[in-house]
């Protein structure tokens, strides 16, 4: 039951596939990005092992004192775990390979699909005056991965624009509907995002064709394009919206920030 006397909550978006290479860090990123430009307030909870979406912003691993680890399995006060980013309005809360084990020792905790959910609920986190909390999820579909969808309002879908892209799809879509039922009854699409789109490539019109036709208004109308400004950003530590602004790949996370918002607030558009 939700308390009165709080702030309104964030929106809680979990940023999932469990194929890896699909653009779902560079997304986490720059959606992040593009709506903290647009003047919201967002925290990024970086929940890969691998760490990209924390060392895509900037922070050495020698410098994440405090992880989404220790939040989830050490109880650390968001605080502590929380840290500034490069860009204004983005915060981020860090992972590192520590995370990796995390699946494991969460087996012997009763109420283990629920710790992110509890941690991001906190009264503490209402200091930050969010609007968005976006969690970058590892590539498989692990308790971690759980843990994101128990604690999201919706689930961002990247897929890449390349054969077989779908098929991994009902695989995601049956855990998320698993989630709905046992867990968290809200839980929701929030859409799939087509990624390192070629229009001159016949196999991404396709790709594009085939997940418009048989997912329908859930696809984005932002596609993002395969573009050489979004694979060079992650080696300066920026997102691409900061990088190259004037970019296709900058405009692409414009457009989706914006097209995302309306989705939320359908009476202002």
């Amino acid at each position: 039951m939700s308390d009165p006397t709080r702030p309104p909550q964030p929106r809680v978006i979990s940023i999932a596939n469990q194929k890896g290479g699909v653009g779902k860090t560079t997304t986490a990123i720059n959606l992040g990005a593009a709506l903290a430009e647009q003047g919201y307030n967002v925290l990024l909870v970086d929940l890969d092992p691998q760490g990209n979406a924390s060392t895509g912003l900037g922070l050495e691993p020698e410098k994440r004192e405090y992880t989404t680890y220790d939040l989830l399995l050490d109880d650390a006060p968001l605080e502590n775990v929380i840290q500034t980013t490069p860009v204004e309005g983005l915060l981020l809360a860090p992972s590192t390979t520590d995370l990796s084990s995390a699946d494991i020792e969460m087996m012997s905790i009763e109420k283990r699909s629920f710790l992110l959910h509890d941690s991001l609920r906190q009264p503490a986190i209402d200091k930050y005056g969010l609007d968005f909390i976006l969690i970058d999820c590892p590539p498989s579909l692990s308790l971690l991965t759980i843990n994101a969808m128990v604690a999201s309002d919706s689930v961002l879908i990247p897929l890449q624009s390349e054969f077989f892209a779908l098929e991994g799809l009902s695989q995601l879509m049956l855990t998320v509907r698993q989630v709905r039922q046992s867990a968290n009854p809200n839980l929701r699409i929030e859409g799939v995002l087509l990624t390192m789109y070629d229009g001159r490539n016949n196999l991404s019109q396709q790709v594009e064709a085939d997940a418009r036709e048989t997912l329908g208004a859930v696809v984005y109308k932002t596609v993002v394009p395969r573009n050489v400004r979004i694979s060079e950003a992650p080696s300066f530590a920026v997102p691409v919206i900061s990088y190259d602004p004037a970019s296709k790949g900058a405009m692409a996370y414009r457009a989706l920030a914006q097209e995302l918002v309306d989705k939320l607030n359908p009476d202002t558009t």
